[in-house]
């Protein structure tokens, strides 16, 4: 049994874009993983299951769809990778709420980097299947645009690392 965290991708922002977390918890036990829970209101499950990584995406991204009536990309990582991910953060002398790790499918282009626009202030830093950014400013007045990142979703390292914990308590 493998213990998972799935973050989706711009759920509960402004547009429509609304799934309650009474509703993933479901779809969750619906697919048979187990011990589902999430955590805080912006797409984030953790749940074990036997499934591989693969499997589990897919049917979670076929289940939210079927929900929504929309497509919701959904990164999933286990509870290792989580723990790997905030250990790895390049930037972990500055506040957590200061820098995201941005999840990927896939690794990020080596030109990742150097093919961002707009940036200021911001620093960032590949990872394994993530980006790094530090927002000094915060994220919200950022302008940056990293198009690697684009079918992504980031959260900031005080979540990643809870997320982490969490899992670990799941599993």
């Amino acid at each position: 049994m493998t213990s998972y965290v799935a973050l989706l991708r711009g759920v509960n922002l402004t547009g429509g874009t609304t799934l309650r977390m009474a509703d993933l918890r479901a779809i969750a036990e619906e697919l048979g993983l187990e011990r589902p829970r999430t955590f805080i209101a912006s797409g984030n499950l953790l749940f074990t299951s036997s499934q591989s990584e693969a499997a589990v995406k897919s049917a979670l991204e076929t289940a939210i769809k079927k929900h929504m009536s929309r497509d919701v990309a959904i990164m999933v990582r286990t509870a290792f990778e989580m723990a790997e991910v905030a250990d790895a953060n390049p930037f972990a002398e500055e506040p957590g709420n200061k820098v995201v790790a941005i999840f990927l499918d896939q690794a990020p282009p080596k030109d990742a980097i150097e093919a961002a626009k707009n940036v200021a202030d911001e620093r960032m830093a590949l990872g394994t299947r993530e980006i790094y950014v530090h927002y000094p400013g915060g994220q919200g007045q950022s302008k940056l645009r990293i198009p690697a990142a684009e079918s992504g979703t980031a959260r900031n390292m005080n979540s990643v690392r809870k997320m982490a914990e969490l899992a670990e308590e799941v599993a």
